[in-house]
């Protein structure tokens, strides 16, 4: 593989010119002004899955709200999960090395409240009917769908860590509709019949 020095620039042949600290900085400079506020209510705008994140192991039973859930690929069938350093769940998450990703189905927005509260962990557990797969995770029994994992990496990156997660085990419900979360509020997802 050549150098960057070296590298060529596909479509034209002319070589890379290799970019002057100076401007790297200036660069970096340029686009360091958006604000955390300004960041949140943009996200406001993106709508996501709910999603009710459990743990069971050594490190105890545990579980949150979560819409910082999405797919890295299927081959293994890996998806991640963003966790906050701080949240009084991280160490038992950080301990069980299990997880389960439970979708939410248009009937759980209390649970989500309750699970993203500050209620204790076991009337948390108590508000709803579990089953367990393969990790021992709770998987919510009339979840849209649950994705039991394995968590095989950690990235730190600012407050939060990234579990990179593999499916070991899956669970649909393909009789209920779904929730979103988009612009601060709850929306059912009601799934279109085919015609």
């Amino acid at each position: 593989m050549p150098s960057t020095l070296n590298a060529t620039l596909p479509a034209t042949g002319r070589p890379f010119a290799p970019v002057p600290a100076v401007e790297k900085q200036a660069a970096a400079d340029q686009y360091a002004a958006v604000e955390k506020q300004e960041y949140r209510d943009a996200m406001a705008r993106l709508g996501s899955a709910v999603n009710i994140i459990t743990t069971d192991g050594p490190g105890g039973r545990a579980g949150f709200t979560a819409s910082a859930v999405c797919s890295v690929t299927d081959s293994p069938p890996t998806l991640l999960v963003c966790l906050n350093r701080s949240a009084s769940v991280y160490p038992v998450f950080k301990e069980n090395q299990v997880l389960c990703v439970n979708t939410l189905a248009d009937c759980h927005e209390s649970l989500s409240n309750l699970f993203g509260g500050k209620t204790p962990t076991e009337q948390r557990f108590e508000a709803a009917r579990w089953m367990r797969l393969a990790t021992g995770s709770p998987i919510l029994t009339d979840a849209l769908v649950s994705f039991d994992c394995k968590v095989t990496q950690i990235t730190s990156v600012g407050t939060h860590d990234i579990l990179f997660c593999e499916a070991v085990a899956l669970r649909r419900n393909d009789d209920s509709h779904g929730l979103v979360y988009f612009d601060r509020r709850y929306h059912p997802l009601m799934r279109q019949l085919a015609c």
